[in-house]
């Protein structure tokens, strides 16, 4: 009862305002420089093929019309929920705009834009737009100074997560004894002033790997504590800007930055923009009478789905223990693991399909059927190697082959060490199905013939 009345207990509704403007600025600012580097045309509509999600297969690529449109529709959704206006529908549109588009190619799959994902799917529950908002304003009954405090910790429980799961899996051999891949990928910087030599050295790289583990581990902790915030966020801000520099991570820092305002408590949010605001002579006030209430009460359905989206969130990711072998061979249960730029790992995957019937034989171009970006995911990524098998077994049926058998010859080098072979070569992969259960047709890591 006591853990109830803690998840009601009324707290201001400033931080949940200010993270919603927050994430309509970024997904707004991330979709209009999506266009604009012309990343419509370069992986959407200019692929011949889209591998899709396992269970999502329904989900197909529309006409470019379409697919304009449909980032149209992202943009003023963002805008909206940013200014709070028509939240409960824009928010709605934003998670199912922002996801839909996300499902059209798992090759693609980034941790932030499922990140982005989960906290907009969060948003379409909370009245976010109770303050500093269009509607709040037009509408003052949609006013609310106070909110449960749940609304609050459930949006620090998904970032802390995000940070924690990161760290965790940081926690291995090859991160913190061999420094790998860290220590293949600084000295490629070099050449950078002032700190090239520093980037080669061998132990910066060692530097660079307990740091990142460290605090992947404790920045949610550094964040909720009042006497660590402000230098925990200086501290997520250093990291993700020189994180940002070095490596080619996208929006991935700016991501990080936006969501982690959310452990800063509304006072303390208050007087930053008060204090930016004195520029253009003028304030942010937020009327309250926080004595008006003791609590908000929780219906049971809403207490069930709170305990059951945390235990999603905290055991999904784990998922891999349930398969054998070393997960960042296999890739099984690798994806929504918040596994972040963990590994440095290439592929070499040649097809042969022959006729069963004839005996006809040919060796597949991937580069006929796949840019340069798919061919490189699907070459170490096994559930794409199947999809690809599937697709070139379909085309081959309808031009001339009766029965083909495709094989791959498959080879993965993980963390700069010997090249060896990934997929068993003598499987027809057109036969395979994909599923939940283990890839048996998988190599063990070390297979060299």
């Amino acid at each position: 009862m006591q853990f109830l009345q803690s998840l009601s207990a009324p707290v201001s509704s400033v931080s949940l305002g200010i993270f919603r403007i927050s994430f309509g600025a970024l997904i707004l600012l991330s979709t209009i420089r999506f266009i604009a580097l012309g990343w419509i045309e370069e992986q959407i509509i200019k692929p011949k093929i889209h591998f899709q999600y396992y269970g999502f297969e329904w989900i197909t690529v529309p006409s470019a019309f379409y697919v304009y449109i449909l980032y149209s529709v992202l943009i003023i959704a963002s805008f909206c929920v940013m200014i709070g206006y028509k939240y409960r529908i824009m928010s709605v549109l934003l998670f199912l705009a922002f996801t839909y588009t996300e499902l059209w190619d798992i090759s693609y799959y980034l941790n932030h834009y499922y990140a982005v994902s989960l906290c907009s799917f969060l948003l379409c529950f909370l009245p976010a737009h109770c303050i500093f908002s269009v509607d709040s304003t037009s509408k003052p009954s949609i006013y609310q100074a106070l909110i449960p405090r749940y609304y609050i910790l459930l949006l620090q429980f998904q970032i802390a997560i995000i940070y924690l799961y990161a760290g965790i899996a940081k926690i291995q051999y090859d991160w913190l004894i061999e420094a790998l891949p860290l220590s293949l990928w600084l000295p490629s910087h070099g050449d950078m002033p002032i700190i090239g030599n520093v980037l080669s050295a061998r132990w910066t790289a060692y530097v660079f790997s307990w740091f990142g583990m460290l605090y992947d581990c404790t920045i949610p902790l550094f964040l909720s504590i009042q006497t660590t915030r402000i230098y925990a966020y200086i501290a997520v801000i250093c990291f993700h800007t020189i994180t940002g520099i070095l490596f080619q991570i996208g929006v991935f820092p700016l991501v990080m930055i936006v969501l982690t305002l959310i452990f800063f408590p509304p006072e303390q949010l208050l007087q930053i923009i008060n204090r930016t605001l004195t520029v253009f002579n003028t304030s942010v006030k937020v009327r309250a009478d926080i004595t008006k209430y003791t609590s908000f009460s929780i219906h049971p359905i809403i207490y069930g789905s709170l305990i059951a989206y945390c235990l999603f969130q905290l055991l999904f990711p784990f998922r891999y223990v349930l398969y054998p072998g070393n997960v960042f061979w296999t890739e099984q249960g690798y994806r929504f693991g918040w596994r972040v730029m963990l590994i440095e790992k290439s592929g070499y995957t040649q097809f042969t399909i022959k006729d069963s019937l004839t005996g006809k034989k040919g060796i597949i171009d991937n580069a006929e059927w796949l840019t340069d970006h798919q061919e490189k995911q699907m070459s170490m990524q096994p559930d794409l190697i199947v999809q690809f098998a599937h697709t070139l077994s379909t085309y081959y049926q309808k031009n001339g082959y009766t029965h083909p058998i495709i094989t791959a010859d498959s080879w993965i080098t993980l963390n700069g060490r010997k090249s060896y072979r990934f997929i068993d070569p003598s499987i027809n992969l057109a036969s395979i199905n994909d599923s939940w259960f283990h890839k048996e047709w998988i190599l063990s890591e070390g297979v060299s013939k």
